[in-house]
């Protein structure tokens, strides 16, 4: 390729990627430059022409917000381990599966995605109340003799948000299992292994970069999420996400709220740091 033909086919690359980068500038950079700027303000609104660390400050010297970020990483994590955990014998079976239902049964699999997470969550404040199905049942069989606290509280919250995340998690590591290989299983059970082992060296090394993408994004889901913590939590529960909601809509004090909104990206960013050094050391 000579050097006009290398130069036109620059020119004509950039031509192509400057309506994306145009539309990342304006949908993604844009807000992240205002979220920084709004999180120096002086002002209550985010504007005026001030700058102050005066709200990274009280964020760093409060122990309420350090409560908050940790229970916000505690409830991320339980979240991606149960969700990854529950998910990976579907995504392994649909991944598997040669029968000419695969597509239905995947299809099924992820039809929770076509209903909204609040009216999901609302079945789970009807499940897990204090009059839902599950006490419900157990007073009916006499096994408790009071409701168990099954909602409004962090464990309420948890298990809504591990079933309405399930379906990213198995769409996640559908995705992922293209390193599966049926060939080595049946090689490894003709030298002598049993079902345990060929699981074990075989189907789990290969399909962990699907689990650990599958565990990324359930993650982020899930410490970014607010509708869930706020309703099945009946706010008792205190993750980053209620916190900026109640500061930049209630209090009004868009500052804070845009310093929490950092705070929770550089969470994101150190998460997706530890990602990509798992991802690393799995492919050496």
């Amino acid at each position: 390729m000579t050097a006009v033909e290398k130069k036109t086919s620059r020119t004509l690359l950039l031509v192509l990627l400057l309506p994306g980068l145009l539309a990342l500038g304006i949908s993604f950079v844009a807000p992240m430059l205002w979220l920084l700027r709004a999180s120096f303000s002086t002002s209550a609104l985010g504007g005026g022409d001030g700058w102050t660390l005066d709200k990274y400050s009280e964020i760093l010297t409060d122990p309420f917000y350090w409560r908050v970020a940790g229970n916000t990483l505690n409830y991320g994590v339980t979240v991606a381990i149960f969700a990854v955990i529950l998910s990976y014998p579907i995504a392994l079976f649909l991944a598997r599966s040669t029968s000419k239902y695969r597509g239905i049964l995947t299809a099924l699999a992820i039809a929770p995605l076509l209903t909204s997470s609040v009216v999901r969550t609302y079945g789970w404040m009807v499940i897990l109340g204090d009059r839902g199905v599950i006490n419900s049942t157990l007073q009916w069989l006499t096994l408790t003799d009071a409701p168990l606290r099954l909602s409004n509280n962090q464990l309420g919250a948890t298990i809504a948000m591990i079933e309405i995340l399930m379906p990213y998690a198995i769409l996640a590591m559908l995705s992922g299992f293209g390193r599966l290989n049926s060939q080595l299983e049946e090689a490894a059970t003709m030298l002598g292994a049993n079902r345990f082992k060929v699981f074990t060296r075989i189907i789990l090394p290969l399909s962990l970069p699907g689990v650990i993408t599958a565990a990324l994004l359930v993650f982020v889901l899930a410490i970014s999420g607010f509708i869930t913590p706020r309703l099945m939590g009946g706010g008792r529960v205190f993750v980053l996400g209620t916190e900026v909601f109640q500061e930049a809509t209630v209090t009004l004090n868009w500052p804070l709220a845009a310093a929490l909104a950092v705070m929770l990206l550089v969470l994101f960013s150190s998460v997706i740091v530890v990602y990509r050094r798992a991802l690393r050391a799995l492919e050496a």
